[in-house]
């Protein structure tokens, strides 16, 4: 009988994207590389689950994509995630390390921000760079 996966760990890449799955024992049960044009297909026609990922700019797109179907999407500061990778650091690696880390009862999380928020931090921070450049 084969596991169904019940939390999925996610690498953020420009174009090729690793996903590795974890059923309730911790037993890897899927990895695949896909394009980024295919991930959220995937993603999609898999049963709700947890989904983590490395927090960065660009996976707050991610998360957001990734709730519509259903899944619950926990972001994770990277240095977090780091001491959790088993080997070299590469994508599958990277993925891996994402999903072990967000089954971690104590570990802190980054909310996932809106198109708003983020609209808004990138003026403040604009802003706060004119101004630095202004007093130098």
């Amino acid at each position: 009988m084969k596991q169904k996966a019940t939390v999925l760990g996610g690498n953020l890449a420009k174009r090729v994207f690793h996903l590795v799955g974890m059923d309730n024992t911790g037993n890897i049960v899927l990895r695949k590389r896909l394009t980024r044009e295919a991930r959220m297909p995937y993603i999609a026609q898999l049963p709700p689950m947890l989904i983590g990922m490395a927090a960065c700019g660009g996976a707050h797109d991610w998360a957001r994509r990734c709730r519509a179907p259903g899944h619950t999407v926990k972001l994770i500061a990277s240095q977090c995630v780091k001491p959790y990778v088993t080997s070299h650091q590469n994508d599958p690696a990277d993925a891996e390390a994402s999903c072990e880390a967000v089954t971690r009862p104590t570990m802190r999380c980054v909310p996932v921000k809106e198109v708003e928020q983020q609209d808004l931090q990138s003026l403040h921070r604009a802003r706060e760079r004119v101004v630095k450049a202004r007093t130098a």
